[in-house]
């Protein structure tokens, strides 16, 4: 149970910040079936069910079984056999998204977007003059129910890390709030998978070191730290004390838009590339609208096994500002990627050289193609 016994003197008094972090719970398939309801509590699956499909998101029936977002349709099948695949909509996930970011804002105007379904709010100061963040975020969890007919999760804490782990603890449809002092010790139990920005080629070397848990990190100084990580290793150093002094950013001026996919089972099929992209290509324009950015450069990013990257880029005289032409250039650019040397573990796909209001293209004749 939320514990709502918020110390508002005590907060003032040590100048933390109040955040939250809102989750929704398996978005895209939750809408889903909010609108069929012969999909409630069925297992179901956004993506293509062919022998290329790929799963773009699974609602929690289905992850029971292990399925999980960009996971081949062919293997979620296998592990789920009832599975239901249905094509996704993005028109009415924007739509729920429209709604989701007006109740945010009827609490603050700080407001950070992740995507369609994650945000990061400051209430250090909120809007209605409630004073406790954990009274906020379950008034926003109860509001958002009752304007889209979706589940929310919230993290509530002293910074934008502890927030983030703490949406995730109690899902679906939780809460979880780390208040100031206990961040260390909370962050001191996890284990290092579920550090934001540590993935399994960083989690490996982790291990072999003998670093398991927050706990075993935090017993690493400095020094030791940056000789093994490199430059990863001031963020490693901070994270595990539970520290993070990045504001909540409402107006970031932005360098790029974009969206990426991580593959359960690594691949290099030409259609199942294809197929994946055309998943990018869509939640990758979703970001562009809502950001309202357009820009003048495409770039695709392949992971090699061998965690080695591929981009390639790709850059126009004019703005870019149809989903068409993102598609286009995407598509030329895997095209010409294509057949690959080794199989991939990602693929991502971002628009950059963004207009912030005042830019003005170059004059350029032709499209320039270069190779990073």
């Amino acid at each position: 149970m939320p514990d709502h016994s918020t110390d508002k003197d005590d907060e003032a008094a040590m100048g933390l910040r109040k955040i939250i972090h809102v989750d929704m719970d398996a978005f895209f398939a939750s809408v889903e079936q909010r609108d069929n309801p012969e999909l409630r509590g069925k297992p179901v699956a956004v993506g293509g069910s062919g022998g290329r499909g790929v799963v773009a998101a699974a609602s929690y029936e289905a992850r029971k079984f292990g399925v999980k977002s960009a996971m081949p349709s062919v293997t979620a099948k296998r592990l789920c056999p009832d599975l239901i695949f249905v094509r996704h909509r993005f028109d009415a996930y924007k739509e729920a998204s429209r709604q989701i970011r007006a109740v945010f804002e009827h609490h603050t105007p700080h407001v950070e977007p992740l995507s369609l379904d994650e945000a990061y709010l400051d209430v250090t100061e909120d809007l209605l003059g409630i004073g406790s963040a954990t009274r906020i975020a379950d008034l926003i969890r109860q509001e958002i129910r009752a304007k889209t007919r979706l589940t929310a999760s919230a993290g509530v804490s002293y910074n934008k890390f502890l927030a983030k782990l703490a949406s995730d603890q109690n899902k679906p449809d939780g809460v979880c709030v780390i208040r100031p002092g206990q961040g260390a010790d909370f962050v001191a139990g996890l284990p290092i998978r579920r550090f934001h920005g540590v993935g399994p080629k960083a989690e490996e070397k982790r291990k072999r070191l003998g670093i398991h848990t927050g706990a075993g990190l935090a017993a690493k100084d400095i020094e030791f730290l940056r000789t093994n990580f490199g430059s990863f290793a001031d963020y490693l150093y901070r994270a595990s004390r539970g520290i993070d002094l990045r504001p909540v950013s409402a107006h970031r001026v932005r360098k790029s838009v974009g969206g990426e996919r991580t593959f359960s089972d690594d691949i290099s099929s030409g259609a199942a590339l294809r197929e994946t992209l055309e998943n990018i290509i869509d939640i990758v324009w979703e970001r562009i609208e809502n950001a309202k950015a357009r820009g003048r450069t495409i770039t695709l990013k392949m992971k090699y096994t061998d965690f080695q990257n591929m981009t390639r880029s790709k850059s126009v005289p004019h703005w870019i500002e149809s989903k068409e032409e993102v598609a286009k250039l995407g598509r030329e650019l895997l095209e010409e990627a294509l057949p690959l040397p080794m199989p991939i573990r990602l693929m991502g796909l971002t628009l950059s050289n963004l207009d912030h209001g005042d830019a003005k293209p170059p004059e350029k004749d032709n499209a320039q193609l270069s190779l990073l």
